[in-house]
């Protein structure tokens, strides 16, 4: 009866907190969200055997705009699916084409696979891209980027970053450093310039133009002893923004220019007991400027905005909270349901995907109501 309780006042207060929300199930939980389009995400398994890779459309009455009324369809689809015999860690969609990468978390390697178009509803793998074989354990990150010739940024560590063109397998580029820091994010952050945020807090900016060494900046000083840091960057009104987030919860923004240096921070209230940090998720609100969203510590996304942080370092709370996913009751094994990953959407400002440990999926456009919305 408590759970029901819970759930009960949870939906009476979501009556106020959401403009939209609509609830998916999945058969196994994703820890990728990745957009093919702006009614489109696709999502696969991640558990150690077969698993699903899926496009789904979102619900129709979600994008109905101001003629919600006029719509039925409430429902997320399937339009495309496939299998991939092992699991999938990190999905990325190559701008311009029906294609994404993808790559199982425990090797290098990359596979490429083709969405099929309005003549078939499968996911066809048409073929790999070799990562480096120096690389062991993590898996490689990958970010792609719009271009005549399709490609693709990977690498596990920042020693073997490397830009490759898919049709012929070609090097294109490779980062030039004798570091072996492991990865945690690779983001284009221009057409040539990209950022590689490393596990240890190191943040290097490189450009695919040149051969020149890459400008190295060293995480800020942490307040305690953070075993892991995320790392996220935007391009909004305001410059190029590089946020970092460690397993503390120590939250650092800093300017691309200078890197190094802190343009604000704050102390989030996270809790790292029984989270499983490959979950762990901060990313720039595309849309909003200065606006961010921090999953995977618990059954609960966050949401900060950082214009109003200052230099010294400040305990802050959230504005908003979705807790859709933590008040579902926990599995048979007693274990509550955790965030396994979020995404903003790209073009409408206050809509998120949400996916938990327990194969829900949510999108959610919620109202920001310290703006009296």
């Amino acid at each position: 009866m408590e759970c029901d309780d819970i759930l009960e006042e949870w939906f009476m207060e979501s009556i106020k907190m959401y403009r939209d929300l609509y609830v998916y199930q999945l058969g196994c939980p994703t820890r990728v969200t990745e957009w093919t389009s702006e009614k489109t995400v696709c999502v696969a398994g991640y558990t150690s055997s077969k698993n699903e890779i899926l496009e789904l459309r979102l619900p129709l009455k979600l994008l109905a705009g101001e003629n919600k009324g006029l719509c039925a369809e409430r429902d997320f689809r399937v339009v495309h699916g496939g299998f991939t015999d092992g699991p999938v860690c990190c999905l990325r969609h190559i701008p311009g084409t029906r294609c994404v990468v993808t790559n199982d978390g425990l090797r290098s390697d990359l596979q490429v696979w083709s969405i099929s178009g309005d003549d078939g509803d499968v996911i066809r793998r048409t073929g790999s891209v070799e990562g480096s074989r120096r690389a062991s354990e993590g898996g490689s990150r990958i970010a792609a980027r719009l271009s005549s010739q399709p490609q693709v940024l990977h690498g596990a560590q920042s020693g073997d970053i490397r830009l490759t063109e898919l049709s012929s397998e070609q090097l294109v580029y490779k980062l030039e450093t004798d570091s072996a820091d492991r990865l945690g994010s690779l983001q284009f952050v221009s057409d040539s310039v990209f950022i590689a945020g490393c596990w240890n807090g190191n943040v290097y900016t490189a450009d695919t133009r040149t051969s020149s060494a890459p400008q190295l900046s060293p995480p800020p000083e942490a307040s305690g002893e953070p075993v892991r840091w995320w790392t996220d960057a935007s391009t909004g009104p305001s410059g190029c923004r590089i946020v970092r987030l460690s397993s503390s919860g120590q939250t650092v923004i800093s300017d691309l220019r200078n890197p190094g240096g802190v343009v604000s921070q704050a102390q989030l209230d996270v809790q790292t007991g029984r989270c499983n940090l490959d979950d762990v998720r901060v990313s720039w609100a595309p849309a909003l400027d200065g606006w961010i969203a921090v999953s995977g510590f618990s059954g609960v996304v966050q949401i900060y905005n950082t214009s109003v942080w200052k230099a010294e370092l400040q305990d802050v709370q959230p504005l908003f909270q979705h807790r859709g996913h933590a008040v579902s009751p926990p599995g048979g094994d007693g274990v509550p349901v955790y965030i396994t990953g979020h995404t903003w959407h790209p073009e409408q400002p206050w809509t998120l995907l949400s996916a938990a440990s327990d194969g829900s999926i949510h999108v959610w456009d919620w109202v920001d109501q310290s703006a009296g919305s």
